[in-house]
């Protein structure tokens, strides 16, 4: 089958393997991909995964248990082993034993077909289309952060104009007291403007150190810096970034201003789901680009040009 693996560089291939699907799994017919920071950063060698990348993803379940057969879904991303003490303490999603799709030693999306275990399933409305359904799993990561953080009449700074930022800020500004997102580049944080999220270019930002919540949605060791400079004494700092390299940070700002640090990563998708059929969660001005499978790399490529918010690859 048709897809885009990662063995060193990423490729598009027309002759790999397709998936078997197994009892308590569900094939799936890949309809469109997204591409997020985290793909980006497996192929600077983040967790050294190897295979087709993507996790980000909507479909047609093919095969499977009958009640899902036909269904238009998308997919949680980890795939626990169901048997050890995380899994049977509800943290299915830390099992040691886990794979993740895309990310450690399962197949991505990023291919004409993806087989997963049928647990994972959430079906996708038809009010949603799919331009908008890839966005399901990275807007349910930015909803882990209300359930984490009480974010209510907090003032807030959202650091990273990237697309988890995005979405970050469209989640928050409801509840927060304040809020303001800091970023690189005029074109995102107009996009967030758009949405009426105030918006700052990095080299305009000055901290103060009296911010109740940061969130640090950079990918990067100088955004955690950077956060650690905005948090107030006591305050909190939500740590949303992936990245393939050493950080070599200085801790010690944490224990003198006794900082909380939360560490932040996947969430729920029903919340997600319903927040983009209701339409209280606009991505509309998030899309960049769209190209199809065999311009997979292309794609990946546009993906990492800074200047692009979201691009997705439309499988069918």
């Amino acid at each position: 089958m048709q897809a885009i693996v990662f063995d060193g560089e990423a490729r598009y291939v027309d002759d790999y393997a397709e998936p078997q699907c197994e009892q308590g799994q569900a094939c799936i017919a890949v309809e469109s991909v997204g591409i997020c920071r985290t793909d980006l950063e497996i192929l600077q060698g983040y967790l050294g995964f190897k295979g087709v990348i993507g996790h980000e993803f909507v479909g047609t379940v093919i095969n499977g248990p009958e009640r899902w057969l036909g269904k238009r879904v998308t997919s949680e991303i980890n795939c626990p082993c169901g048997v050890c003490g995380f899994c049977l303490g509800g943290l299915g999603g830390h099992c040691p034993n886990r794979s993740v799709i895309g990310i450690v030693g399962h197949d991505g999306a990023m291919a004409e077909k993806i087989v997963v275990p049928a647990n994972n399933l959430h079906k996708v409305p038809d009010t949603i289309s799919n331009t908008e359904a890839v966005f399901i799993e990275p807007l349910a990561a930015a909803f882990e952060i209300l359930r984490q953080v009480d974010v209510n009449l907090a003032n807030t700074v959202v650091l990273g104009d990237g697309k988890l930022g995005q979405l970050v800020a469209r989640v928050l500004k409801p509840r927060a007291a304040s809020l303001v997102i800091v970023g690189k580049h005029a074109a995102k944080l107009d996009a967030a403007e758009k949405q009426g999220i105030q918006g700052c270019l990095l080299e305009d930002f000055h901290p103060t150190g009296e911010t109740d919540i940061v969130v640090d949605a950079t990918g990067t060791a100088s955004g955690f810096k950077l956060a650690m400079k905005t948090v107030r004494p006591r305050g909190t700092i939500v740590l949303k970034s992936t990245f393939a390299a050493d950080s070599g940070i200085n801790l010690a700002p944490i224990v003198i201003n006794e900082i909380t640090l939360v560490g932040s990563r996947c969430g729920p998708f029903g919340e997600a789901i319903r927040a983009l059929a209701s339409g209280d969660v606009d991505i509309s001005a998030m899309v960049s680009a769209q190209y199809s499978l065999q311009q997979g790399v292309e794609a990946i490529r546009a993906a990492a040009n800074g200047e692009n918010l979201k691009v997705i690859v439309d499988v069918k």
